[in-house]
């Protein structure tokens, strides 16, 4: 669904709240970026901003699927402002910074949906700095490497959403390395039903990830991640900090899951953040099956009315294209 516009009348009393000191909210601007949450900008009449997150159906580009409220499965859709308050809260306690909260609106006095307004960081995000001075990148991704290692160090017995994990409830499945070949599974068959490529290569796909699970091993303890931390949901704040956004889908997993999708996403650019000791076999499978995630849900978001369709539509080719290396003899 194609979200509607949000009008300064819906948001003016939260930014009263959340900001206060007389201001009265000027205009609301959405910001680009936002697929499952609207994200808007609150531009007071003394220039203060903030940013609004509003989780709601109608700010949602997704598709609906079976079992998206579920929240025992780890890969369930990080939707919901209790998702967000218990990312966020176990971010804090580890020192990494996340823009600080300014309202959270759970009870509707302010929008009937979820609601929370946050600090407004208007620098560049990690993505645009890199490719803009890869010199000036560099004591940023110094200092996101070091937030890594705080979630890598930070471990529990039990893996799943950080939401699930810190109340003492259990997530679906015996195993992360099991979690993710079923989702492996389910996502080759969703690309093999879009793409013919895919579905010519089904059966040594599927082969290829029933071996590359077969070979790991088992653990019993598992980090933080945040399990999309792109360039894209990093923010540079004005004293050169990395800052994570986007961050409801947090939690406690195989940490070669994350070092996986910063390889994708940064390419050369993630030496810096490379460490020793991850688990090769769980590389292994862990690419394989988030080249398929990557083709699969991008074809998935085009089946609705997703606004920027050539940049998706590039992504589920590219990966795709990766995905079939991985198997050609």
């Amino acid at each position: 669904m194609a979200p509607g516009a949000v009008t300064r009348e819906q948001l003016a009393s939260a930014a009263r709240a959340a900001l206060g000191g007389g201001r009265r909210l000027e205009r609301v601007e959405r910001v680009a970026g936002g697929s499952k949450k609207g994200v808007y900008r609150l531009v007071m009449d003394d220039a203060t901003t903030a940013i609004a997150y509003l989780w709601d159906d109608a700010e949602n580009y997704w598709p609906a699927g079976k079992g998206d409220d579920d929240l025992t499965d780890p890969f369930s859709p990080g939707l919901g402002l209790d998702l967000f308050e218990a990312a966020h809260g176990r971010l804090d306690a580890l020192g990494v910074r996340v823009p600080a909260i300014r309202l959270v609106d759970r009870d509707g006095a302010h929008h009937p949906a979820g609601l929370a307004i946050v600090e407004d960081l208007r620098g560049e995000s990690l993505e645009e700095l890199l490719a803009r001075d890869p010199g000036a990148a560099a004591p940023v991704m110094a200092r996101l490497g070091e937030a890594l290692e705080a979630m890598r160090s930070h471990r529990a017995s039990a893996y799943g959403k950080v939401a699930v994990v810190d109340r003492g409830e259990r997530s679906q499945g015996t195993s992360c390395e099991g979690i993710v070949l079923d989702r492996a599974l389910r996502d080759l068959a969703e690309a093999a039903s879009r793409d013919p490529r895919i579905a010519s290569a089904r059966d040594r796909l599927e082969e290829r990830l029933r071996v590359l699970a077969a070979a790991v091993l088992p653990r019993a303890e598992y980090a933080v991640v945040h399990g999309e931390l792109g360039p894209d949901h990093v923010l540079v704040d004005a004293g050169g900090n990395p800052v994570a956004i986007d961050i409801e889908g947090l939690m406690y997993f195989d940490v070669e899951w994350e070092h996986v999708f910063l390889k994708i996403r940064l390419d050369d650019a993630y030496r810096p953040l490379a460490v020793d000791g991850l688990d090769e076999d769980r590389l292994a499978l862990y690419m394989l099956a988030q080249r398929l995630s990557l083709t699969a849900g991008p074809l998935r978001l085009l089946d609705g009315d997703f606004p920027d369709r050539a940049f998706m539509a590039d992504i589920a080719e590219y990966n795709l294209k990766q995905a079939l290396d991985l198997v050609r003899a």
